[in-house]
Order: structure tokens, then sequence, then C-alpha cells
């Protein structure tokens, strides 16, 4: 996944010579009877010549034979060491899948392979991507299951006994012969482009469609259980199958970032430093999805993840690579912007604390929870004000009402009224304003008309009293 390719080669093979490849774990002798399985489809090359007493093929396949390579007929002359006279079957090969991490390994370009050190894939990059180099080895036949839930897999190269495809017209080409259906089987489609990473700050290695089918292959190779994390909080880096103790630090880049040159310098500047002996390091360009607060998926963005881990235990576990963390931080506050890198953001899982991020984690789910439900019950109220302009709730009007006494409403009644006054009462009804002394000053109320005559109710005058 960086700039720059990615050597990957395959490592099972399908040749006769190999031990592994028969069932009995050796390879056939001349008292042997070789039995191939009647409807299973093999390539398989042969390096040397051999003799059989009988020898049962396939329907469907193809035996690739090397300069002086052959088979004869057992004579029956004494052989030292081949006195079983058993029958060897060729063992299945269908299961070797594309997906399986186990299967692959890195070259350098020089073809080399790349020893385990310091720098690591997370699981997805441990298969090719879409910008690696593939490999299968010279003077090998081999067959593998290409099963995918990828339109198209796209390689920058293959290489197939000795002879590199790199563009598509050499592939398709070697598609129409003999020998391609027998190597690749399944639903998936390899395709050659010839093209690396256009891109200086990394490409995305695109194998996130079948990281089910990677990850079910490596659980399968270790028992089908992730081993269990030393840390409380484990971390789960993009494109990695199991939780890891330590530290990730995802970057935000411009497009001035490097991948390779920043790759360089952390390893010489920082991962090479003897007090970070222990830690190892994984860094690639990730697409990580991006969410609405938090909770409902919006769209994917491209970030550097730089994934840290070490070999501490107990209580130190991800101590040291936390650290190492620590340490990338203050580099790009120092030198970021130069390096092309606009922002950074830290991950920790230790075996002794919770990672902090985890619990900012939590308290923005709980944040967008929140929202959440303010946003749905302002949208209930809109329906319920939606259906009452529409007339759906105006029945609701007819409906008695039924009025529940206010404790404050119920002290008031029991008070005791206040002394009466020789004023009277305040009338609400008719309250007119007495007329100035003054002739210069007008009055701010006009008097009501004699003629006119003001009817309201008296709740402290009873009209039979006055009656004679």
């Amino acid at each position: 996944a960086a700039a720059t390719a990615v050597y990957k080669q395959w490592i099972p093979n399908t040749n006769f010579e190999t031990a592994s490849n028969w069932d009995k774990g050796r390879v056939p002798c001349a008292s042997d009877v070789v039995h191939f399985e009647k409807n299973k489809v093999v390539s398989v090359f042969v390096s040397s010549p051999h003799a059989l007493t009988d020898m049962y093929l396939p329907l469907n396949g193809e035996l690739v034979l090397a300069s002086g390579a052959g088979f004869a007929a057992f004579n029956g002359s004494w052989d030292p060491g081949c006195d079983s006279g058993t029958t060897v079957r060729f063992a299945d090969s269908e299961h070797h899948a594309w997906f399986d991490p186990t299967l692959w390994q890195a070259l350098s370009p020089g073809g080399e392979l790349k020893p385990s050190g310091r720098v690591f894939s997370v699981d997805e990059e441990r298969v090719p991507c879409r910008y690696d180099d593939v490999i299968f080895q010279p003077e090998t036949s081999f067959r593998v299951n290409i099963e995918s839930s990828q339109q198209v897999i796209h390689l920058r190269s293959i290489s197939l006994m000795g002879q590199e495809l790199s563009s598509p017209e050499a592939w398709a080409e070697y598609l129409r012969g003999p020998s391609a259906p027998l190597q690749f089987h399944g639903n998936g489609t390899l395709q050659v482009t010839g093209t690396g990473c256009p891109d200086k700050s990394g490409c995305a290695c695109g194998n996130a469609l079948d990281g089910h089918r990677i990850c079910a292959a490596l659980l399968e190779a270790s028992g089908s259980q992730c081993p269990v994390p030393a840390c409380q909080s484990p971390l789960r880096p993009l494109g990695h199958c199991c939780g890891v103790c330590g530290a990730t630090v995802n970057l935000d880049f411009t497009p001035d970032f490097d991948l390779q040159k920043y790759r360089d310098r952390l390893v010489q500047a920082l991962l090479s430093q003897p007090k970070y002996a222990s830690v190892r390091m994984a860094i690639s360009k990730v697409h990580k999805a991006q969410t609405f607060l938090g909770v409902i998926p919006r769209s994917s963005t491209p970030v550097i993840q730089i994934v840290l881990i070490d070999d501490g235990a107990g209580v130190q576990t991800g101590s040291t690579a936390e650290q190492l963390a620590a340490d990338i931080m203050e580099d790009i506050a120092q030198h970021g912007e130069a390096l092309g890198i606009s922002s950074g953001k830290v991950e920790v899982a230790t075996g002794s604390t919770f990672s902090g991020q985890v619990g900012s984690q939590a308290l923005t789910r709980i944040t967008a929870g929140t929202v959440l439900g303010l946003l749905f019950g302002l949208l209930f109220l809109r329906g319920i004000l939606f259906l009452y302009r529409r007339g759906k709730l105006r029945s609701l009007r007819r409906l008695p009402t039924l009025c529940l006494p206010r404790p404050w409403d119920r002290l008031e009644d029991l008070a005791s009224p206040a002394p009466g006054s020789d004023k009277g009462f305040d009338n609400p009804m008719f309250n007119v304003e007495p007329l100035s002394t003054d002739p210069g000053e007008e009055t701010p109320q006009k008097m009501a008309p004699k003629d006119h005559h003001v009817f309201y109710l008296n709740p402290l005058y009873d009209a039979s009293e006055t009656e004679t």
C-alpha cells in the first residue's frame, strides 16, 4: 500500500517433488501407485524423472515436465528405501485461497525475502494490493482459489514460470491459454494494469471488501479465535482482524505529503532508537469512515494510519508504543507543516489504563444519542402540528376538559380575606380617573354619557336586598 510497488510471492505449490503435496508426506517411489482424484483439477510441475508401478490421472489436469523430466514403468528391480508398495494420493489443492494472508510472503525488489522486522503490515495488506507485483516462483505449478467480493482484483503485474506479465494485453493472452483455468478458479477475475500507485501520499490497499475472507482465513489458522489481548480496551486498527495493545496515530495530510519519505523518517529518527527496540510499526493509507454525530454513516476520507505495538507484558503492555506515539505527535507539532501533515489523532490502549480516546468515543455516542433524541422529539411535535393544521386533531377541542386544582390555588382559597375598606371595591369593568381640578389640564379619560348605560355583574351586589 505504499507509493512504491510491493512484491508478494505465493507460497504453496503443486509440484510433484514437494513432499507435503502427498498424503503419505513423501514423494512417491518406484513401487508405489500414484493416485490423482478423478474429478480434481490439477496442474503439476515435474522437475525430474520418476519410475512408478502405476498412476491414475485426473480427467482434467496437466503435467508440466521440465527438461529431462518424465515417467517410466517400474521394472521390478530393488529400489533402496522403497519397498512399501502403497498407494500414494495427491493432496487436495482446492482450499488454497488468494485471500489467505498465511499463503503470501513479502519480497524485496531484488527478490529476497523480507525479514519479519520492525515494520509490518496490517492483515488486509498482507494479501496483494491493487498496485502490487505478484510472483509465482519459477518452475513451480499452483492452483489458487480467487473467490472474491470484488468484481475485479487489480494488480500491477504477475510473474509466472519466470515470465513477468505487466500489461493488460499480455495477461489477456495468457488467460486464453490452457494453463490459466487449471491454475486459477473461483468467481474472481484477475486484472493486470501495469501501473503503480500514482499518488506520492500512497494508495489504499483495496482489499476492504474481502476483509471478512482475510480474517476468516487467519482465524481458521489460529484456532478460530483472536488471542486475548493483555490490555483492558484493545484497539482495532483499520484493516486488522484482531484487537491490539499499543497505540494508533491517524494523520490528516496535504498534497505535499510523501508516504515513503515519512516512513523512512520514522524508522531512522524514532523507531531505530534503542528505547524503542521492542516496538513494531505499520503505516499505510486507509479510508476511514465518517459519520454524522458519530452514529450515522456518511462517507469515507483517506488518512495515514500508524499502528504501534510492543512486546511488553502485564501492566507494561503497550506503554512503550504509547511513548513512541507521543514522540511522533511532538515531531508533527514541530515539523508537520514541512512534512505535509495538517493534524494527528492518537488512540492508546495499554495494560494499565483505559484508552482516553475510548472514553471520548463513549461520550460522543451519548451526546449523539441526546441530540438525536431531541431531533426526533422535534419531528414528533412538528407532525402533531401538521395534523392539527390539517384538521385531524380539531375534534380534540370538543372533548371535556378536566381541571385539577393547583396547590397554590387551594392555599389562596383557605387564606382569610383582607379587611374591608371604606372605599368599597375595585370595579374591573369601570375604572375612571377622577376629574382634574385644574381647568387648564385635560382629563385623562372622558366620563361616560349619562344616557349611556353600562351593564355588568357585580359579585358583591345582590339586587334582592334593595327591593322594597
